[in-house]
């Protein structure tokens, strides 16, 4: 099903593959709207997107590349595209298989692969010499424990093609190895790919992790963004936060810009936008992985408040063939939180801010749960356990850093914790 939205214009006609969650993405499409005419695939009817885009395409799943590919052709017939973009992990690599059957910018399944398949990553940047943790591609626990064993404790188990540090755990001996095996393992998303060897074993990099987001422009690699990550809930690593600054002395740091070039030029990335995740440590930066999308939890977000160069729009430039304009006119910093029950199995029954007499440099509120809803908190929960979150954005990382600790105490919340059906106790009373 096609509806066209508003007349066409001369602006760049790109195709935008899903969107992911309002409270998460929504930032991105109201930059690019104004300049761009979407034209959105999506497997439900549009609701909130309908304010930005101009025409779209109901699709019955928008996880099989074959489809997406044929509704393409079939659009761009009629048409003509210039652009293809998709910012959701699960359908980057479908999204890659558009661009490459209509011949645009990105249309390189097998570069874009290289970044969802962490194994393929690592064995690329070996060969190039790039700075990283040492990685072995195991099948059991029994070759998980060898494998620690030479690399010695301790050692990251972390799945294959998982993002947001999903399923990925420290461990510290051979007896935490055999506990948390199962969670690296098992560890899945409904659409993520599957493969039968499924884990890495990778050697601990110690140090503290930063991310970059990056405009690549036929092959020039071009950052926008710099975070800082806040991790919490040990030895899980769940991203509790992030920090970016715009004057942040790591970006003149040329040995890091060096090393993100060089992984960008070993996994032949061409055209696109990147989530480069590095670990700073004693011995200089190592890449953790690359992500051929613009990065999640609000971290673009973070980066367009505090340098004002708009993520979205490097996008969309690049996925046209365009040269992206990511020049900072600001020197803030911006910074977010998440939140999270105390317990397991928390089935909630209000998440609220009490916004009285806050700081000015509060920038968002957002409950992302509501009453009856069940959740936990890593690593049961991970990032779909968060109930609430909030951005603030400041002069400096202190001042943004209490901006965020008085959001954290205006946040109210109640539930009870859900006892398993066989016991007859009343729920127990939890919240803050």
């Amino acid at each position: 099903m096609n509806a066209v939205m508003n007349e066409t214009t001369e602006r760049p006609h790109l195709l935008v593959v899903a969107t992911g969650m309002r409270l998460f993405r929504e930032y991105i499409l109201r930059s690019i709207a104004p300049q761009y005419r979407i034209h959105m695939f999506l497997h439900t009817e549009p609701t909130w997107e309908k304010d930005y885009i101009e025409a779209w395409t109901v699709l019955e799943t928008t996880l099989d590349a074959d489809v997406l590919v044929e509704a393409a052709r079939k659009l761009h017939d009629e048409q003509p595209i210039d652009g293809v973009l998709c910012w959701d992990e699960a359908r980057i690599l479908q999204t890659a298989h558009v661009a490459q059957a209509l011949g645009l910018p990105g249309g390189d399944v097998a570069m874009v692969n290289r970044c969802r398949d962490k194994h393929l990553t690592r064995t690329a940047l070996a060969e190039h010499g790039v700075p990283q943790p040492e990685s072995v591609l195991v099948d059991t626990v029994d070759e998980a424990l060898v494998t620690a064993d030479k690399l010695g404790y301790p050692v990251i188990l972390k799945p294959r093609a998982l993002a947001a540090s999903l399923g990925v755990v420290k461990v510290n001996s051979a007896e935490e190895l055999k506990d948390n095996w199962a969670f690296a393992h098992d560890t899945t998303v409904p659409e993520a790919p599957h493969y039968d060897v499924k884990v890495l074993v990778e050697e601990f990099a110690d140090g503290y992790e930063i991310s970059i987001d990056s405009a690549v422009y036929q092959g020039e690699v071009t950052p926008f963004c710099l975070a800082r990550k806040e991790i919490g809930y040990p030895p899980y690593a769940e991203e509790v936060g992030h920090f970016v600054d715009a004057a942040d002395p790591l970006l003149a740091d040329e040995q890091l810009i060096r090393v993100l070039v060089e992984a960008h030029q070993a996994i032949a990335f061409t055209d696109g936008v990147t989530h480069t995740e590095i670990m700073m440590t004693a011995d200089g930066p190592k890449l953790i992985e690359i992500n051929a999308r613009i990065g999640g939890d609000m971290i673009p977000y973070l980066g367009l408040k505090a340098t004002g160069a708009d993520p979205g729009l490097a996008a969309a430039a690049v996925a046209c063939g365009r040269k992206p304009d990511v020049t900072p006119d600001r020197t803030l910093v911006g910074g977010v939180r998440f939140f999270y029950v105390d317990e397991n199995d928390t089935v909630l029954e209000s998440v609220e801010f009490d916004r009285t007499g806050l700081p000015e440099t509060i920038d968002q509120l957002v409950p992302l749960m509501t009453a009856g809803q069940t959740t936990s908190p890593p690593p049961a929960g991970t990032l779909w356990g968060r109930i609430a979150y909030a951005t603030v954005v400041a002069g400096s990382v202190d001042e943004c850093r209490a901006g965020l600790d008085a959001a954290e105490k205006a946040l109210h919340w109640s539930g009870a914790v859900k006892l398993p059906a066989t016991d007859e106790k009343e729920p127990e009373e939890a919240g803050q």
